[in-house]
């Protein structure tokens, strides 16, 4: 029966969702879709891409000998950026409010978890308290008896 009641418990152990799992399960494709953008975009990887990039555009129209695309003030350039800063604003802030949110959960849990242990610790407190207080009643009472004992065996009785 026991090795059946462990069983049970590990299949409970294991159906049983932490929060930040529970979070995950609330996310739908815009918000993951947006997470990942937002990671990319906010990466070196991506800085580094970006910057090669503009200065490979850059160095084509500036020496291109058949064809320039995009002549000096870069405008089309100018647009790309334009564009992509327009797009990519929006779905960085939608990931930060998630962001916000998760850490606000996060918050919440971290005060449930440590309310319960300041409650586990002032009843461990209460019985050290009480563990000490019948340490010292029996110490006391110990000290009685023997000192009955030897105010018995100094003073016979005449």
């Amino acid at each position: 029966m026991n090795r059946i009641q462990n069983e049970t418990e590990l299949v409970k152990m294991e159906t049983h969702k932490t929060w930040h799992d529970e979070y995950h399960a609330t996310l739908t494709i815009g918000g993951r879709v947006a997470d990942k953008v937002a990671k990319g975009i906010g990466s070196w990887k991506f800085i580094i891409f970006q910057t090669v990039l503009v200065v490979l555009w850059m160095v084509l129209n500036l020496v291109g000998f058949i064809y320039h695309w995009d002549v000096y003030p870069f405008i089309l350039l100018n647009l790309l950026f334009s564009t992509q800063a327009a797009y990519a604003a929006p779905i960085i802030m939608m990931s930060q409010n998630r962001q916000n949110l998760r850490d606000r959960l996060q918050a919440e849990e971290d005060y449930k978890t440590n309310k319960d242990a300041k409650l586990e610790i002032e009843e461990l407190a209460i019985l050290l308290k009480s563990i000490e207080v019948d340490k010292l009643d029996k110490i006391i009472e110990l000290l009685l008896e023997q000192k009955s004992n030897s105010v018995v065996n100094n003073n016979p009785p005449s």
